[in-house]
């Protein structure tokens, strides 16, 4: 597997790896720069198991969202701090919770 740019998105790649999720319902909060989404999920369990694929996938990258979690709702923000903005692992998180979270 190739690695993972932890380098802050240039305007070409924010418009191929970001407007697709922001299609999906993910936004960049500015002030941040960051991604940002809530999922609402059936129940907690199926909120826990989403959580706990994602948390693996964190501790594969070294890369650990901000979430906040009560009952069946995850809120999720993505944000590389070594480049203080937006990089190609937070789009990849990203992209990986929105496959995750149809089979939840």
């Amino acid at each position: 597997m190739s690695a993972i740019s932890r380098d802050k998105l240039n305007d070409s790649q924010r418009d191929t790896l970001v407007r697709p999720l922001l299609e999906k319902g993910w936004t960049v909060i500015s002030n941040k720069d960051a991604l940002y989404k809530e999922y609402i999920f059936k129940n907690f369990n199926q909120a826990f198991g989403f959580m706990t694929q994602i948390a693996l996938l964190a501790e594969k990258y070294d890369h650990h969202p901000e979430w906040f979690n009560v009952y069946n709702k995850v809120q999720i923000t993505l944000s590389t701090h070594t480049c203080n903005g937006i990089s190609e692992l937070d789009t990849t998180m990203a992209s990986f919770a929105e496959s995750i979270s149809k089979k939840n």
